[in-house]
């Protein structure tokens, strides 16, 4: 197992590497690739820390609707980065040629298309849509466009679960029916806390966009993820990562039905969607149906996905994959790879692999050579947060939510 894994760590470094040589479309390798960082909040900058393993890409502007924010990004973009609030005064830069969106959830879609017809490739962080509605405009802006986009769930590119969807692939669990997904987190950061930012150094209009009209709220600007004109909550936040996976895995589209449920059991009164949920999505076509459980109040299992097949499970977080032979039967052997240091299960993240820096080769590899495809397309984005959308039309009429074409 040991040379097995140091093997296929090594050829997946080999193949990282493709992206210097030279190509005959796009970009040349030696050619240095000007990214606009759009929403450079924590996400953003933290992504920006893989920018080092990027070879020739340098941060030429950088715009967001927080003067904290702006200022942040500037220490760690080009000293002559161009800066603005205004996403269109980025777009319409010559030195950017491609842009890293990670703005809240409610803005992906609208920049993602400002920027395509703008002529830029697009990193843009998931969940790709905020709403159901807007998955054909993205798509077809795509399409028309032919510009790259690379959805952000990272998971995609990690060397473990690319190895681990061969196996799958290759039978070695049987036939899945049933897949469990879980994002459990113990975090008492749910009560609303006193932020003295001020509200002249915020956009707040421009942060608003398409949402309706409101008063400005700092704790609600710093925690949208949680209220519905923003966000999508624990369904789109966190179970969007695995169910990308299972639609990958499984070659699925959109779930035909979702059952929800939902609770406060730490947010209550402070968040608009629910701290505590569980979602059944089901597939009917292909034989399957997903679980889906996710909690503020207790982190048992974490971050993982098992899919439990006729012959075994298969079982995955961030930092390993593991072959669990079903009772009684003598086949699959039982195996792992497990490139995290730490060896706790189901953590938020590991230090091995790298999936944020895999995941951006990928897509700056693709921005070079056009010829390639990325890992995570648009259409693959639209259909996990398809998922996630179902699973909260359910959870706020408390009725099955049915997918309608």
């Amino acid at each position: 197992m040991t040379t097995d894994r140091r093997a296929f760590l090594a050829s997946s470094a080999l193949a990282a590497t493709g992206i210097l040589t030279e190509t005959s479309r796009g970009y040349a390798a030696n050619d240095v690739l000007q990214i606009g960082l759009i929403g450079v909040g924590g996400r953003c900058r933290h992504l920006v820390k893989s920018f080092a393993g990027l070879p020739n890409v340098k941060i030429t502007a950088v715009c967001d609707v927080w003067d904290q924010n702006l200022a942040e990004a500037q220490k760690i973009a080009d000293p002559k980065a161009f800066a603005t609030k205004q996403h269109e005064e980025l777009l319409n830069r010559k030195d950017v040629d491609a842009v890293l969106i990670a703005s809240p959830d409610h803005w992906h879609v609208p920049l993602t298309i400002d920027a395509v017809k703008a002529g830029k490739d697009v990193y843009v962080e998931k969940p790709l849509t905020h709403e159901l509605s807007e998955g054909k405009a993205i798509i077809a802006a795509q399409n028309e466009s032919k510009r790259v986009v690379q959805v952000g769930t990272q998971q995609r590119s990690m060397t473990h679960i690319v190895k681990a969807y061969e196996l799958l692939k290759a039978g070695t669990i049987g036939k899945v029916h049933k897949v469990h997904c879980t994002w459990n987190r113990n975090a008492a950061r749910a009560g609303r806390f006193k932020d003295m930012l001020d509200p002249k150094t915020v956009d707040w209009k421009r942060f608003l966009g398409t949402a309706k009209p409101q008063e400005f709220d700092a704790y609600r600007f710093r925690q949208w993820r949680w209220f519905w004109d923003f966000g999508g909550g624990i369904f789109t936040d966190l179970m969007v990562h695995w169910i990308d996976v299972v639609h990958w895995f499984l070659d699925l589209d959109h779930p035909a039905t979702a059952s929800s449920i939902g609770d406060f059991y730490s947010a209550k009164d402070v968040w608009e969607t629910p701290d505590t949920v569980q979602t059944l999505l089901r597939y009917p076509d292909k034989e399957v149906q997903v679980y889906f459980e996710g909690t503020f109040s207790n982190n048992r299992n974490g971050s993982m996905v098992e899919f439990m097949g006729t012959e075994g499970t298969l079982y995955m977080d961030r930092g390993r994959y593991e072959i669990i032979p079903d009772r009684d039967k003598k086949k699959p052997e039982p195996s792992s790879l497990i490139l995290g240091t730490d060896q706790r299960k189901g953590l938020d993240f590991y230090d091995k692999p790298d999936g944020e820096l895999l995941h951006l080769l990928n897509w700056v590899e693709c921005v070079r050579d056009r010829s390639k495809k990325v890992t995570c397309p648009v259409e693959a984005g639209v259909g996990a947060a398809s998922a996630a959308h179902l699973a909260n039309q359910s959870l706020k009429t408390g009725q099955v939510a049915v997918w309608k074409a």
